[in-house]
């Protein structure tokens, strides 16, 4: 058998395939976020900004978050030392656990060492412990979120994108008693779209459903306190298990479930990926804490964030750049070609000095490569420009297609309307 050989041939698939990813080595700087350095080779480098973190509120730079961590560090060490059963429920997780219970009104939380794991984990060990349990899953929902289903021995079904008519027709095709488990995400990271969580709860207490949702790119950056999307719609009482990470929004590692104290206690018990798997240090637990309290006093930041993402998609939209439509922070910027979606992708970052990762199959359906801008508070209406600048160049060399310009403006710094040239002018 030759060993070797048989890796060599699935990555020359994947090349073939066009699907070979190749690692940018950034050096991030937390006093210059988001400007970075690139490492281009030995002894290389070259300034860079960074417009594809999903560090949304810049809270991994956030000077008093490092110094909980940094702090904690000090006084307790690096590592949690094993377990949670054995050693590793150390105070500062059990601390991070009452801040996220509090931040979605629920009982309790339980932090996982990530959210693709609290997925995982989660979903699997509820559905398992709910006898002949359905599990009803969004068709764009994210893949710890499929892995989880798979985990779990219980019957599931797909139900179309946001599509209320089909999720009801396969909610009425069983009988009431049934267990059934909606699961869907609040916020699609690929697309921006929002899910309707309102008429999701209607539908899941006219027929006797559980829901679950994913919330990883909403927390921190929705409703008054950072809840997340269904803060904001006033719906987290009406959801029985809520999802969330602390490695986007609160920048730190980690991922959670907050719910009722039986629902918490029943995975923290069952679900082995949590039982077997050494827990968050408290240097970790500590910066991540302090991340969810800021969020929680500081609207202005999601303020910030709401303008900046809304300034870049206007700003590329009356350049012709083809936006995809939506009503969140995420900027998609269309390509649909997965070769050509990585040329701009090398050309931005080589040309412009512009990070931005390409994102081709199989994050998304082939056909709907794209780059996916995100931006942040710390990103000024001067980078703005200089996106536009180089996304613009970038289309041109390639011969990407152009969307027709449309007549809406975009705001520069005071707040009046202006083109794209004007918001140039002006961030200068």
């Amino acid at each position: 058998m030759e060993y070797r050989r048989c890796f060599e041939d699935a990555i020359a698939r994947l090349k073939a395939e066009r699907r070979y990813r190749v690692f940018a080595e950034i050096e991030g700087d937390a006093r210059r976020f988001p400007h970075a350095v690139w490492h281009r080779g030995t002894h290389v480098l070259q300034n860079v900004v960074i417009w594809c973190s999903n560090d949304y509120l810049g809270m991994s730079t956030n000077s008093d978050v490092i110094e909980a961590m940094n702090n904690a560090a000090a006084r307790h060490g690096v590592g949690a030392g094993g377990t949670r059963n054995i050693s590793g429920t150390n105070h500062a997780l059990v601390q991070l656990e009452a801040e996220l219970a509090d931040l979605h009104g629920k009982e309790a939380a339980l932090v996982f060492t990530s959210g693709w794991i609290s997925n995982l984990a989660a979903i699997s060990t509820i559905a398992d412990l709910l006898p002949n349990c359905l599990i009803l899953s969004d068709e764009l929902n994210h893949n710890s979120i499929i892995e989880g289903t798979k985990r779990s021995s219980s019957e599931r079904k797909i139900w179309r994108h946001n599509d209320l008519a089909h999720l009801e027709e396969l909610l009425v095709s069983e009988p009431r008693e049934r267990a059934k488990l909606i699961v869907f995400e609040s916020l699609y990271s690929m697309d921006g779209d929002i899910a309707p969580i309102g008429a999701i709860c209607d539908l899941a207490e006219k027929y006797g459903a559980m829901t679950y949702v994913d919330e990883v790119h909403a927390v921190g950056l929705y409703g008054a306190h950072g809840g997340g999307i269904a803060e904001r719609d006033g719906h987290m009482s009406r959801l029985d298990i809520i999802e969330g990470t602390l490695a986007k929004g609160f920048g730190t590692l980690g991922g959670y479930i907050a719910a009722s104290k039986p629902v918490v206690d029943a995975v923290r018990s069952y679900a082995s990926s949590f039982i077997f798997t050494t827990a968050l240090p408290p240097a970790v637990a500590a910066a991540a804490t302090e991340a969810v309290r800021i969020a929680k006093r500081r609207p202005d930041l999601r303020s910030a964030l709401e303008r900046q993402a809304w300034l870049t998609k206007h700003a590329l939209s009356a350049a012709g750049l083809p936006v995809q439509s939506n009503s969140s922070h995420i900027v998609p910027v269309m390509v649909r070609d997965a070769a050509l979606c990585r040329a701009a992708s090398d050309m931005l970052l080589e040309r412009h000095g512009i990070y931005v990762a390409a994102i081709n199959y199989p994050t998304v359906a082939r056909g709907t490569e794209r780059l996916r801008i995100t931006p942040t508070p710390r990103h000024t209406d001067a980078h703005i420009g200089d996106l536009v600048e180089a996304l613009v160049d970038v289309w041109k060399t390639l011969g990407l297609s152009f969307a027709e310009p449309g007549e809406v403006g975009v705001l520069h710094a005071e707040g009046a309307r202006c083109t794209y040239p004007d918001l140039k002018r002006a961030a200068e």
